[in-house]
């Protein structure tokens, strides 16, 4: 019988992934030869009904634009990603789908990681399934929030300078600046940065976006996406692994 056990990932527009380079890696260290790790690129959502269909997949992590548009085609939800409203991994076990969040447990590692107790209110830029995952790690971290996009209260046109004082960690959720577009930048007042202000950016490729770059020019300490990508990656691998009955 053939028992290779294939994952991946799904999203639009994503060749540029670090999963697959990650977790082909980790199967030729474990010396794993029996799984695989594939990309999915998806122009809509509803095709992922094909890959349901593959009885030798175990499961996949979900990327932009799918993390909340693929809840509809799951049978459970953990309780993190039903409190989060938004699933960046599947496991699919006797024909069940279930979806979890492992971006809140990888971006609260890189949080506790570089946080300091000034840094006591936040500002989350964007408003997608990442900054979801984002807000919830700071509820559950007692850090107040305040939310800017586009259409928010508070946006990219009426920041003012005494917002950006007030609320020294910052958090980038958008994908402006993301491979290929590496000279893309959100519009931010960054000269009201200072070296109290903790940037995390989200984004791990380039290693510095834009919006990094003019950040730590200001003094700020700034962090990007990759740690909490690595440790997201190895909790979606606990869960693929473990659960198995």
């Amino acid at each position: 019988m053939d028992s290779n056990k294939k994952l991946g990932l799904i999203g639009r527009n994503i060749s540029y992934s670090f999963s697959k380079k990650f977790f082909t890696d980790k199967f030729q260290k474990l010396m794993l030869k029996d799984f695989s790790y594939d990309i999915f690129d998806l122009n809509e959502i509803n095709e992922v009904e094909n890959l349901f269909s593959d009885p030798q997949l175990i499961g996949f992590n979900v990327t932009i634009p799918y993390k909340e548009k693929i809840i509809d085609y799951l049978d459970e939800l953990s309780d993190e990603a039903e409190k989060i409203g938004a699933v960046n991994c599947v496991l699919i076990q006797n024909g069940k789908k279930t979806g979890y969040n492992t971006d809140a447990f990888g971006f609260e590692k890189t949080l506790l990681l570089h946080k300091k107790p000034h840094h006591t209110s936040a500002l989350i830029l964007g408003n997608g399934g990442a900054a979801k995952a984002v807000q919830y790690v700071l509820d559950k971290n007692g850090i107040p929030f305040q939310t800017v996009s586009r259409n928010s209260e508070i946006n990219f046109e009426n920041l003012d300078p005494a917002t950006i004082q007030q609320h020294a960690l910052i958090v980038q959720c958008t994908p402006v600046g993301t491979f290929p577009n590496v000279e893309d930048c959100l519009q931010f007042p960054f000269e009201w940065l200072s070296d109290k202000h903790l940037v995390i950016d989200l984004i791990y490729n380039p290693n510095y976006t834009q919006f990094i770059i003019n950040a730590s020019e200001k003094g700020a300490k700034t962090v990007n996406g990759y740690y909490m990508l690595e440790q997201q990656a190895e909790k979606a691998w606990e869960i693929w692994n473990f659960q198995k009955k």
